[in-house]
């Protein structure tokens, strides 16, 4: 997984203080950074492995500067690389050296909180938790939870269509938001939805959400709030092995039970969470379940034992079920702190992230565990078990020569496995620069090529975010000639991004 970025346009670099110049007559104080060490925390995203110092960055705080800025930046033919809190971890944020870094920190307010129609309209900047915060005093919370939500944004969410533990019953962030303001390359800006449930015609809302900052930059998002279940409990549940748990997965989801959320951790992750956080997790299993069961109490009750009753056929050996609210939060605190907490034990990890169909599950972890004994590289398994959303965290020294390049080598055996068994490359991470190379082994040349005509009509001059995403990039007007033709066309070699 290579990362091979944009040459840079020297002829964009020779101008760059008349460039910064312009844009701080737009946006004035310290809305501009241009100093080489001040642009420093901006220089990578989650996906630290991979780092570039941006041309310049720019802090907008209203929707007119940030189309006054994109209008600048297309008439001068200048990159634009949208970026949120910077917790992406494929490499969507990683700026450009001749390119502008348009962060959106500062678009922070929730604007409005409309609880009879069950709807916060809020900004970009916005923390994912933060929604969630501002309604509870109601008894509302907004369902998508990353295990980032103290630090992501809304602005970030919808770019990668992030998810989280309660996207199994409750939907991904494209599930949970009804309209959205956002401001095209040339500064025009579109309001898409609102606070009603459908919009008629394209589902643009659905086009945009995912799109890794590729078609525009969002400046406010409405999103659906809901009232919180009477009753939520969860369910710890510990297995002699991975597979045991898979298959639990499985038989819960064939059974007609949909959680609340449903987690998996293997060994290595069990007990890196349990030293941190010390949620009560036993460090006696291979595998641990977190069933999360909610609705009416009797309801759950129900569940609870229909659960309990399908673990014991697949072997499990423990069982908790939570008994206050507080255990409950406790149990997820441990799930939210995994990524960190697998930062204790090796000087650096590389988290995956690849979905696949369920059934799959016993399959697939029997070939990473093989996988890892090949590459010599440990492996701790975190996941969302219920929607087969995989996160693999191959741990490994980067200080140690060429133990980068191996653990990228692993990583995309992992993918390509995934798309092996029927899945897809990313669940809600995106695909960034991290798996803009693999795309080719899920998409043929005229499925990608059908993509870029679809970016083409929102950004001509290929100015947003360029590099990402795509493995080759063609010219708008050569994909515009060719895509009337009926059948197999052969491409230009078009230089590559």
């Amino acid at each position: 997984m290579s990362v091979l970025m944009p040459a840079l346009d020297q002829a964009v670099l020779a101008r760059r203080d008349s460039i910064v110049a312009a844009l701080r007559a737009i946006v004035p104080g310290e809305g501009v950074i241009a100093g080489e060490r001040e642009m420093r925390p901006f220089e990578s995203d989650g996906l630290t492995a991979y780092r570039a110092l941006p041309m310049v960055v720019v802090l907008p705080e209203t929707t007119d500067q940030v189309a006054r800025v994109l209008r600048y930046c297309q008439d001068h033919g200048i990159k634009v690389v949208p970026r949120g809190a910077g917790t992406s971890l494929s490499g969507g944020a990683l700026p450009l050296g001749d390119g502008v870094l348009l962060g959106m920190a500062k678009f922070n307010r929730i604007r409005e909180i409309d609880f009879d129609n069950r709807v916060a309209v809020v900004e970009p900047g916005v923390t994912n938790l933060a929604v969630s915060n501002a309604v509870a005093n109601a008894g509302f919370y907004y369902a998508p939870d990353p295990s980032s939500q103290i630090a992501c944004t809304i602005g970030g969410n919808v770019a990668e269509n992030s998810g989280g533990v309660h996207c199994l019953k409750y939907g991904m962030t494209t599930n949970n938001i009804l309209g959205l303001e956002m401001v095209l390359i040339g500064g025009e800006v579109l309001r898409l939805g609102g606070k009603h449930l459908d919009a008629g015609g394209y589902d643009l809302l659905g086009i945009i959400t995912g799109s890794e900052g590729l078609l525009g930059v969002v400046t406010e998002v409405t999103v659906r709030i809901l009232k919180k279940p009477e009753t939520a409990r969860a369910v710890l549940v510990g297995f002699p092995s991975s597979e045991d748990a898979g298959e639990c997965v499985s038989r819960i989801i064939g059974a007609g039970i949909i959680p609340g959320g449903m987690e998996m951790m293997d060994k290595p992750a069990i007990h890196a969470t349990e030293e941190f956080v010390h949620a009560g997790y036993p460090l006696d299993v291979e595998a641990l379940l977190i069933v999360e069961l909610d609705g009416p109490k009797a309801e759950v009750d129900h569940l609870i034992e229909q659960v309990a009753a399908i673990a014991k056929d697949c072997g499990s050996t423990t069982l908790r079920v939570s008994n206050s609210e507080e255990e409950r939060v406790l149990f997820w605190a441990g799930r939210k702190a995994a990524f960190p907490a697998v930062g204790r034990i090796s000087p650096d990890y590389y988290c995956m992230d690849g979905t696949i169909p369920r059934a799959k599950l016993p399959l697939v972890l029997k070939r990473i565990r093989e996988l890892s004994e090949h590459y010599g590289l440990r492996v701790a398994n975190v996941f969302h078990a219920g929607d087969g959303n995989l996160h693999p965290l191959i741990l490994y020294d980067a200080n140690k020569p060429g133990e980068l390049a191996k653990t990228e080598e692993f990583g995309a055996e992992i993918l390509k496995l995934c798309v092996e068994v029927g899945g897809v490359l990313t669940g809600e991470h995106g695909v960034g620069v991290e798996k803009r190379d693999l795309m080719p082994v899920m998409f043929s040349e005229e499925d990608l090529n059908q993509q870029q005509r679809l970016k083409c009509a929102f950004d001509a001059d290929g100015l947003l975010n360029p590099g990402k995403v795509f493995p080759k990039l063609h010219r708008c007007a050569e994909l515009g000639r060719l895509h009337v033709h009926a059948g197999k066309v052969p491409f230009p070699d078009l230089p590559r991004f």
